[in-house]
């Protein structure tokens, strides 16, 4: 007779699965808001909605992964940052529209569960959520063996947020003479990693526990340095100033993710002088001989959200991200017609770049 057959000699271990959730549960149990009802362990999650404090609620709902940063973070075995990095991906597409982020809910999929190693990651995505003032409101982890190697795992997220239908932030509310102020990113955020690894890991061979003078940090820490979570900062920059809309730039860069916010008849030119970007950019546009364009709409280039306001409130909205300690600065202004095919075109020189 055979030997009889498991799940577990199959390659899916329950019981870890099952020490992963013990191990997180403490941390999730902070990501959380009033509206949630009951606990963590039901099959689906469920949020009370206070229709008293909207006059026309309408949802929001994004969703997104981290992309080849994972890979980064499997080689360097640190697993805590790239949780920041997935609430980031998907509250900051919320708040473009003006919501305010509910609930978020993740999935990961791993070739072998280690509990410490998702506890880590859910540690990750429970800090991101009380950051962007959002619950976890559940999530899944499954195993996948014989699809995906032991230590590989990806991570996704959708979140739902809600917004006023009269307060919707959007391309119909931008104007000739808005102003368009840029919010600095952290870094590479989570977009372009394929690219800045073949360079700075491949054609560079660079050593990822390296330190590197540039930076000063390993080449490790820059590249899994989190993607900053603005979600905060976008509402209450909505609640005090007429912002027309928002702008995450992810990937397709910074002129190519403002097209999709000004609208036809309008046009834009984003001013390179105004900042420099970050060494990582240089070192990656030098290593690889990239040229500018190819840049421009892979990476972010120093710029991670962008504020569309009235003219008139320039001054107050500067001031107003200044105090939540984020690097800001005026871009240009928006103008009637357009110049060729794009809307948003990035002229000039990057100071010291």
């Amino acid at each position: 007779m055979s030997a009889s057959s498991s799940y577990a000699g199959a390659g899916v271990d329950i019981e870890a699965g099952d020490r992963a959730v013990e191990l997180m549960k403490s941390k999730v149990a902070r990501a959380t808001r009033s509206e949630v009802v009951g606990g963590l362990g039901g099959f689906a999650g469920l949020f009370r909605l206070d229709l008293k404090k909207y006059t026309d609620p309408l949802l929001a709902s994004s969703t997104d992964g981290v992309g080849t940063k994972l890979a980064i973070a499997q080689a360097m075995d640190k697993h805590d940052t790239v949780g920041l990095d997935l609430v980031a991906m998907v509250v900051d597409d919320l708040v473009v529209c003006g919501a305010e982020p509910l609930f978020l809910q993740d999935y990961i999929a791993v070739g072998r569960t280690v509990p410490e190693r998702v506890a880590e990651i859910v540690s990750g995505i429970a800090d991101g959520c009380v950051m962007a003032g959002c619950a976890l409101l559940g999530g899944e982890t499954a195993e996948h063996p014989g699809l995906m190697s032991p230590d590989h795992y990806d991570i996704s997220a959708t979140g739902v947020g809600v917004v006023e239908a009269d307060d919707v932030l959007g391309p119909d509310r931008v104007k000739p003479g808005d102003v368009i102020i840029a919010m600095a990113s952290t870094g590479l955020h989570s977009n372009g990693y394929s690219l800045a690894r073949k360079v700075l890991l491949e054609i560079d061979r660079g050593n990822l526990a390296g330190h590197v003078e540039e930076f000063g940090r390993t080449l490790g820490e820059e590249l899994l340095e989190p993607t900053r979570i603005y979600a905060k900062d976008c509402l209450a920059l909505a609640a005090e100033t007429q912002v027309r809309t928002f702008c995450h730039v992810t990937g397709g860069g910074l002129a190519g993710n403002l097209e999709r916010v000004i609208p036809n008849g309008l046009s834009a030119e984003l001013d390179r002088g105004t900042w420099t970007p970050a060494p990582v950019f240089a070192m990656i546009a030098q290593r690889g001989r990239i040229e500018r364009a190819e840049m421009d709409k892979t990476f972010n280039m120093g710029v991670g959200m962008v504020a569309i306001v009235a003219p008139e409130d320039t001054d107050r909205a500067l001031a107003i991200l200044t105090a939540r300690h984020l690097d800001c600065w005026t871009l240009g202004t928006v103008e009637k017609g357009g110049k060729g095919k794009s809307r948003a075109q990035l002229v000039g020189q990057h100071p010291r770049f």
